[in-house]
């Protein structure tokens, strides 16, 4: 497939669905489980040892992002999410369609509801739990408004742009091309 790393941990080896697509440096360890048309890119890192890590499919995860879990905190993501560079992941639950910024961090316990952005920088701390189509931004992420009509479809055109550029980095490594 590439450099990317695959390490089991313990008796979990990481379990990927045929069309995912790990870039370069992407490296997974553990129990870590990828859904349908999942991209992981550049050199983020998906450490699942001491609970389950659970992307949904048509998700993708950019370059230098972390994902971590605790003890009985697993991390679960949803379909057609998009996670930006350098987001920190961290037991959490994130819910389908939404979008985790650039250098965002959503912390051990903290819930996600479906369709929210967690604004660049933000950090949502431990526990919190955010609503359905909700913007939160800021340390200590608040909620600053509700999110406008047909914002979810923004999302949706991210996550697919995502899965089409996977698509063409795999065409591309089958012909001996980019990795």
């Amino acid at each position: 497939m590439n450099d990317a790393t695959l390490l089991p941990f313990g008796e979990h080896r990481p379990v990927l669905a045929e069309d995912v697509y790990l870039a370069p440096g992407a490296r997974l360890l553990g129990d870590v489980t990828l859904g349908p048309g999942v991209s992981i890119w550049c050199n983020a890192v998906l450490r699942a040892d001491l609970a389950p890590i659970e992307i949904g499919a048509g998700s993708n995860v950019q370059d230098n992002c972390v994902f971590h879990v605790d003890i009985d905190l697993p991390c679960r993501v949803g379909r057609d999410v998009v996670v930006g560079h350098g987001a920190v992941v961290h037991g959490c639950e994130v819910g389908d369609g939404c979008l985790i910024a650039m250098n965002a961090v959503v912390l051990s316990g903290a819930r996600i509801g479906d369709g929210s952005v967690v604004g660049a920088g933000a950090v949502v701390p431990e526990g919190r739990e955010i609503p359905p189509g909700k913007l939160v931004l800021g340390a200590g992420a608040k909620i600053v408004k509700d999110l406008p009509e047909g914002f979810a479809a923004s999302i949706a055109e991210g996550a697919a742009r995502y899965r089409e550029l996977a698509a063409q980095y795999r065409r591309e490594a089958e012909q001996g091309g980019a990795a």
